[in-house]
């Protein structure tokens, strides 16, 4: 196996590219690091037998279209150079393991260049302009691990949730404001690092998340954890610089409310197909609006009951797991339970507590 090293001048790193030519296709691994190339050199598709391609730290600003014959290499690092995409060539390199794009300018994905990258295992876009990631992204199937750190992403497509060899996640510093409730389809998840977003709640699908070991949501806007959070066999959970409920019980006074219609035929509705109501079963298949309003029912925590609409959001203050190695400050984790009536709250346990705003 042939590897050409080339930290020379930009004239000698040339001349050297020429020599690995003669190599053919005994040449595994070409290193042009911090060379100040500003243009991928085509030639390189007379290596059809290269293995690794190191461009890091050059001044390339698009791929030449030749890289598409390159269909072994299982290695491509194009880090901190002036990319403003993701490249569409990259649906070409169907052997290609690991992918590092980080330090660039990509703003987008080039149409389709998810298409081929069946093989890809590892997909690095840290410091970029990414305000979206493509639908396409769930055909990257053996992906195990996306680091997309330092963008300006928004929100995550369900897509991407649809990965299932996922292993590490990393978004950290962007500017996401939720987590869709598909992320518990990620059952391989194992590191999740969500620091410096701007996240107000974590879905009730997270808690789904068996294989989940690290988790970093430092510095969002997380004020409760969903049912169950406390359950998850975590390894490290980091949640400092969140402005988490604090157990500080004060006196108020809640009315109870007057339902809705609505809200008294759909606990009806809801807690008889619970009870595998045979004639309701049957009926509902023919009213799919009736069916998708009760679908968005949710179950009380002290009498097991369905409801539609929150009659009151409590907290439960749970000390975290002595399995996890936790943030310094962390001594009781607040967790969301929702009951449906005044009747119920009244029946709660001396650590579940309503949420009123003081």
């Amino acid at each position: 196996m042939v590897i050409f090293f080339l930290f020379y001048s930009k004239p000698m790193a040339e001349r050297l590219l020429v020599r690995a030519l003669k190599g053919g296709k005994s040449v595994k691994i070409v290193t042009l690091r911090g060379k100040k190339i500003t243009k991928m050199p085509s030639i390189l598709e007379n290596l059809p037998g290269l293995k690794t391609l190191d461009l890091q730290n050059n001044l390339i600003p698009k791929v030449c279209p030749e890289i598409s014959t390159l269909t072994q290499m299982t290695v491509l690092n194009l880090g901190n150079n002036l990319l403003e995409e993701v490249p569409e060539e990259m649906k070409y390199l169907t052997s290609l393991k690991k992918l590092h794009l980080f330090g660039n300018r990509i703003h987008r994905f080039a149409s389709g260049a998810c298409d081929g990258l069946q093989n890809l295992i590892l997909l690095n876009l840290n410091n970029n302009q990414l305000k979206w990631i493509p639908e396409e992204v769930n055909r990257l199937k053996s992906l195990k691990c996306l680091s997309i750190n330092h963008n300006q992403l928004a929100s995550i497509p369900k897509e991407l949730c649809f990965l299932e060899n996922l292993s590490e996640l990393q978004l950290n510093y962007n500017q996401l404001i939720c987590i869709p409730e598909e992320i518990k389809f990620l059952k391989m998840l194992q590191k999740l690092l969500l620091v410096r977003n701007n996240i107000d709640v974590l879905p009730e699908g997270f808690c789904d998340l068996l294989n989940l070991r690290i988790l970093d949501i430092a510095g969002n806007v997380i004020q409760i954890f969903p049912p169950g959070f406390q359950d998850l066999q975590l390894r490290e959970f980091y949640c400092e610089g969140n402005p988490l409920f604090l157990k500080q019980p004060v006196n108020a006074i809640k009315k109870e409310e007057v339902w809705s219609l609505q809200e008294i035929t759909s606990r009806f509705i809801m807690n008889q197909l619970a009870e595998k109501n045979c004639f309701l079963m049957q009926a509902i298949e023919w009213y799919p609006q009736v069916r998708n309003t009760v679908s968005q029912g949710r179950k009380c925590a002290i009498c097991g009951k369905f409801f539609l609409t929150v009659w009151l959001e409590c907290v439960e203050f749970v000390p975290p797991s002595k399995n996890w190695k936790i943030s310094r400050n962390l001594q009781l984790v607040p967790l969301q339970i929702l009951i449906c009536s005044h009747k119920c709250f009244n029946q709660r346990g001396h650590n579940l507590f309503g949420i009123v705003q003081v």
